[in-house]
């Protein structure tokens, strides 16, 4: 009889700094079937269940960042503790007071893990100075659980939410709300990167009995397997065989090219991170909980709007109702409104990550969303979707000129080649803008035409501005903005369309995975809601079949390393 291989278990329970534990791992699927073997054991056991997942959540953050889970406790401690402060306070200056302290710990946290070199780079700029950078580890998911935290407090303090502690009457209380605060701040499926989950909505989940129906079995695992195919088949293979090359180095690559690694990146966030949401949903279900939708096929929006209202929408609803209503929303007049909609869309950019180009990225979105609502209040001249769209793309190609200017400003013959393909994009948006102006004449195809056109034109919008989304990451070579002007740069003036024969077979099988996603997004949602509810009616037996296909595709194309969500890094 072999004895046991403890080193191989050591190996398999430890933190790894380099190997952070992930959804889309085998040693998370391990995990994972152990834990939930006895959570269906303590199925009857609320307290006991609540405790071991409680213990298995904190488990898995120490997996994904080490020791940094402490963080983790003493937020949570903390605003456990001014919620009840905030409530309980005698007038509105101590609720601020209370509120002031949650804020200021909390973004402070933030601050100095994700902002500290931001900072220093800022003032070693402007001022001259010669700070060095720090070393700091940016804990997993801190920007997740961080703003899940604050929601709690701010409802207390907008008396919208009456705080656990009011249920408190001697330890056993205390310790049974305290259990299930940090249940609803720690529990794993969402904990590192959404969807972000207010306490009205979520703790009263908690001490539901546990009762998983056919229906929520089949959503679970469809949800699973659906989210683990878009992120580990379709952004994982086009990230590391195509769009990650060309964005490290564009100018070695044609126009052509480039403009395909945007639409692969496009597709790449959005398969990696709705496959994250899809699949903590997923897992969520299966232990009894219902977690709110993330996506909503985002790329089609036929406004700007639409696509903030089906894009991450557990943070644009967080930032509409704590940011931009705190400042005013659109209760102020037009003008105010405009203003609102940016400082939260900054903000917003900046929340992504500690570089210009989110602050950028933040900045197009507001400046299209404040244009978009603009012009919608500008008379029957802008009423189609299509029109405004067209106007927004209009000024992000001008923001596009300065850009490539600044970036070739010492290179007459770019520059040259740059002003030839300007002339010809410039005649190509009047084209678009007749086209769409006569389609307001044809009332008989209106609503179609514009519905499409529409969403073309928002996808392109949002595409562009992927690309200083994607130069910021944190593994390209370059600076980021060096890397959006080249790859501007490329597109403007080295297109070479005679490429197209030469490219689609040298790139297949990514070009083939693209064609795949995208036609899944574009889907009609009544397919997908029918598949949905006959996938449900299968027998565990077919449903299990499924999920172990899905998995054996996973493991045919994975690269040789588990690759990290893309938001991992926010």
């Amino acid at each position: 009889m072999s004895s046991i291989d403890w080193s191989t278990i050591t190996e398999l329970l430890a933190y790894h700094p380099s190997r952070p534990l992930l959804f889309n791992s085998v040693r998370f699927l391990a995990l994972f079937l152990a834990f939930f073997s006895l959570y269906i054991a303590l199925r009857r056991r609320l307290n006991w269940r609540l405790v071991y997942t409680l213990a298995f959540s904190l488990y898995f953050y120490y997996l994904s960042s080490g020791f940094y889970f402490f963080i983790l406790l003493l937020s949570t401690v903390v605003d456990f503790t001014l919620g009840h402060f905030i409530y309980r306070a005698s007038n509105k200056t101590r609720k601020r007071l209370f509120l002031g302290l949650s804020l200021g710990l909390n973004l402070g946290l933030l601050g100095y893990f994700k902002y500290t070199n931001f900072l220093i780079d800022l003032f070693n700029g402007s001022l001259g100075t010669h700070f060095h950078f720090q070393d700091i580890f940016l804990p997993v998911g801190i920007s997740f659980f961080t703003f899940q935290t604050l929601s709690y407090s701010i409802d207390i303090y907008r008396e919208k939410l009456i705080p656990l502690t009011e249920g408190v009457h001697g330890l056993p209380s205390l310790f049974r709300n305290f259990l299930d605060f940090a249940f609803f701040v720690c529990f794993f499926p969402q904990l590192v990167a959404g969807p972000i989950v207010r306490a009205a909505d979520f703790i009263p989940q908690i001490r539901k009995r546990l009762a998983l129906t056919e229906v929520q079995l089949g959503q679970g695992i469809l949800l699973i397997a659906g989210g683990l195919f878009k992120k580990a088949v379709i952004s994982d293979y086009i990230s590391v065989n195509f769009v990650d090359r060309v964005f490290e180095n564009p100018v070695l690559y044609s126009g052509l090219e480039n403009l395909l690694a945007v639409y692969g990146y496009a597709l790449q966030i959005y398969c990696d991170f709705s496959g994250y949401s899809d699949m903590a949903i997923g897992l969520a279900l299966l232990l009894g909980f219902q977690l709110p939708e993330n996506f909503r096929t985002p790329y089609q929006s036929k406004s700007i709007q639409e696509f903030w209202r089906r894009w991450h929408i557990s943070l644009s609803t967080w930032l509409r109702d704590y940011l931009y209503i705190s400042l005013g929303g659109n209760r102020k007049g037009g003008f105010r409104t405009y203003v609102n909609l940016m400082i939260t869309m900054l903000l917003g950019g900046l929340w992504h990550g500690a570089s210009w180009v989110f602050i950028l990225w933040g900045f197009l979105h507001g400046i299209g969303l404040a244009l978009d609502r603009f012009l919608k209040n500008r008379g029957k001249f802008f009423e189609l979707d299509a029109t405004r769209a067209l106007v927004v793309l209009l000024l992000l190609h001008l923001v596009g000129q300065g850009l490539i200017l600044w970036q070739y400003a010492d290179d007459p013959e770019l520059l040259n080649a740059y002003t030839r393909g300007n002339v010809q994009m410039g005649l190509f948006w009047i084209t678009l803008f007749v086209i769409a102006q006569i389609i307001t004449q044809l009332k008989w195809s209106k609503r179609v035409i514009n519905d499409s056109v529409s969403k073309i034109l928002v996808f392109h919008f949002v595409c562009f501005c992927w690309i200083f989304f994607r130069a910021g990451a944190l593994a390209n070579p370059m600076p980021p903005m060096q890397t959006a002007g080249e790859v501007l740069g490329q597109l403007m003036t080295n297109f070479q369309l005679e490429l197209l024969p030469q490219v689609l077979e040298a790139y297949k099988p990514v070009l083939f995975l693209m064609l795949l996603g995208y036609l899944l997004h574009f889907l009609p949602r009544n397919w997908a809601n029918a598949f949905e509810k006959s996938f449900i009616r299968w027998p565990l037996i077919g449903k299990a079949t499924f999920l172990a296909a899905v998995i054996w595709i996973v493991i045919q194309t994975a690269s040789s390393e588990v690759v990290p969500f893309i938001y991992f890094q926010f």
